[in-house]
């Protein structure tokens, strides 16, 4: 893998640029895995159909939030069961939400709502988007492996996972507790997602120290990469080799850097995503040890999605999205209670998934991105003695949004209690089935020598999630 980086006054080696994800740079050549992948990108060209033209978000609400405090709230039920942050009538007839989402519930005629999804068990891990259904494998590696790690216009990388520190420098590094966000499975690590924030080296990786400064010197760089491809003389001769010296010279010249600059973006836009002002630090109570991660939500959920947004309309195919550690809302020494975790998740959520929905919709986007938001687990049906909810994995909130699929739907129903299932359970396996179908035509996928069974053919025979 080809990495740029430059070095801060202090001299710390700040890596800023990773490039052909699925070319790796060594004094040896290409690997065999490596190849591999430049064999599927021909194949994802070659295969008409293949490639539907679809990207996903997947927004992971870390913690595992609630199903009564999101879309499912259970008024009827007593207190201590039902949504401690009461209810509201939603666009849909008959359909609430939680008190904490005001301007969701205006726009749940353009959301898909499923009350009968399982998560599968109550620990803090990373499924649905990582876990046993998806062979311990981020999702967006799969699509890496089958689309190529580079958009073949626009060079952009088309795995890339989004912490808080991607928009703001003052957040803390993305938390790997609990997960893996860079699980590649039975994949290759050429397959990992792009972390724009906190990109760390992997094995073998070539590393070429070039200052910001020097960017704009193209003369100069392009002598650099020149020395470098005779590195590159020695490798089995493959075309994979000058896309990805193509790819390098695209993205040095502006293509990366414009594609994760919100600057470019109309003021007016940034600022209706923008979720910082509404937690500020003096509101949160510094009693609980996660107080932070509250902060480093509320400053960076909605300028994420928007780096999604833009991320993928230029060519990434998945985008995982996710703040810090916030969603655990047990009433203990880490964490608030349901009220007030609520006080300080719901809001920056709300007002960042509306500007979401209404800016897809009004970009036209809405058939060609499908964001998913979900967690790990749901929390338990009767609020605990201090106010929280504690770990809950028989049911969770899901959200589908655009996609091309249709829109205002509730799909599935809870129990009375809100503890599991009365209807068909939605499994991680139909929400997998959903994005695979939503990238590709799942069909070709057995076409694909270099992708593993697990998900040519396993994955690509499990259900969507039925109605829709």
């Amino acid at each position: 893998m080809l990495t740029f980086f430059d070095r801060d006054p202090a001299g710390s080696r700040r890596e800023f640029l990773r490039v052909g994800g699925s070319v790796a740079i060594g004094a040896a050549g290409l690997t065999l895995g490596q190849l591999a992948a430049l064999r599927s990108h021909a194949a994802a060209e070659t295969l008409p159909g293949l490639l539907t033209g679809k990207s996903v978000i997947f927004l992971f609400l870390h913690g595992g939030p609630s199903q009564f405090e999101t879309f499912d709230p259970k008024m009827d039920r007593p207190e201590g069961i039902r949504s401690a942050t009461g209810e509201l009538s939603t666009s849909l007839p008959g359909v609430t939400f939680g008190g904490s989402f005001p301007k969701l519930a205006e726009r749940a005629h353009r959301m898909n709502i499923i009350r009968s999804f399982v998560p599968g068990d109550a620990n803090h891990n990373l499924k649905p988007l990582v876990g046993r259904d998806t062979f311990e494998t981020n999702l967006g590696c799969v699509y890496a492996r089958v689309a190529g790690a580079n958009h073949p216009e626009s060079g952009l990388p088309t795995n890339v996972v989004l912490f808080p520190r991607a928009v703001d420098d003052s957040t803390r590094p993305g938390t790997s507790s609990f997960g893996r966000f860079h699980a590649t499975g039975p994949l290759s690590s050429a397959d990992a997602p792009f972390d724009p924030a906190e990109a760390a080296p992997g094995t073998g990786e070539f590393a070429m120290a070039i200052p910001r400064e020097r960017l704009g010197d193209r003369r100069r760089l392009l002598g650099q990469l020149d020395g470098l491809a005779r590195g590159l003389d020695r490798a089995p001769a493959t075309e994979g080799v000058d896309r990805m010296r193509e790819q390098a010279y695209r993205l040095i010249d502006g293509g990366l850097a414009e594609a994760f600059d919100l600057d470019g973006e109309d003021p007016r836009v940034v600022e209706r995503y923008d979720t910082a002002p509404l937690v500020r630090a003096e509101s949160i109570r510094t009693v609980w040890n996660n107080h932070e991660n509250y902060l480093d939500n509320a400053k960076s959920l909605g300028k994420l999605l928007l780096l999604a947004r833009r991320l993928c309309e230029r060519g990434a195919g998945f985008v995982t999205v996710t703040t810090n550690f916030v969603w655990d809302m047990h009433a203990d020494v880490n964490n608030a209670t349901m009220v007030e975790g609520m006080d300080y998740m719901g809001p920056p959520l709300d007002h960042a998934l509306s500007a979401f929905v209404d800016d897809l919709y009004a970009r036209g986007l809405d058939e060609k991105i499908l964001l998913v938001a979900c967690g790990e687990m749901g929390r338990t049906p009767r609020i605990n003695a201090k106010g929280g909810r504690d770990h809950w994995g028989s049911l969770g909130p899901l959200l589908l949004v655009g996609g091309g699929l249709p829109a205002g739907r509730v799909i599935g129903q809870s129990s009375r209690d809100g503890a599991e299932p009365q209807t068909e359970p939605i499994t991680g396996q139909h929400l997998s089935s959903t994005i695979l179908h939503t990238l590709f035509d799942v069909g070709q996928l057995r076409l694909i020598p270099e992708l593993p069974r697990e998900f040519s053919q396993t994955m690509a025979s499990w259900p969507p999630i039925p109605g829709l």
